[in-house]
């Protein structure tokens, strides 16, 4: 079993920070890469950032620079910096992992239950 566990989001001003977590645990022998997606009231889920395991970035045209992914491997962690929020970043975020299980061995992908971040104007 593979749980992956969403943290931080919450209430902010426009123009505020906040930092999302996403932590896995279970029967994992690896994690590949780590994501963060967010879906927005009647639109489709989208790709906000990636990591690759060793580390290589990458990100939505409407984040760019104002957010910055980071991941920690010794503790299955990824993380989603978020600066100068707009109200348009309003949206459930979810993290996704690429995961390799430690028994059966499986390689499948796997989702956090979201977390609500709203940014008001």
């Amino acid at each position: 079993q593979v749980q992956l566990v969403e943290s931080g989001g919450g209430l902010v001003q426009a123009g505020g920070s906040l930092r999302l977590s996403c932590a896995a645990s279970g029967s994992i022998r690896s994690i590949n890469a780590m994501a963060w997606y967010r879906q927005a009231p009647g639109k489709q889920r989208e790709l906000v950032a990636s990591i690759t395991s060793v580390g290589n970035t990458n990100y939505a045209d409407s984040v760019k620079g104002r957010v910055t992914i980071s991941r920690d491997n010794a503790k299955n962690t990824v993380y989603l910096q978020m600066n100068s929020l707009k109200p348009e970043d309003t949206a459930v975020y979810y993290c996704n992992a690429d995961i390799t299980r430690s028994w059966p061995g499986t390689r499948g992908s796997y989702w956090g239950q979201g977390t609500q971040v709203t940014v008001s104007s």
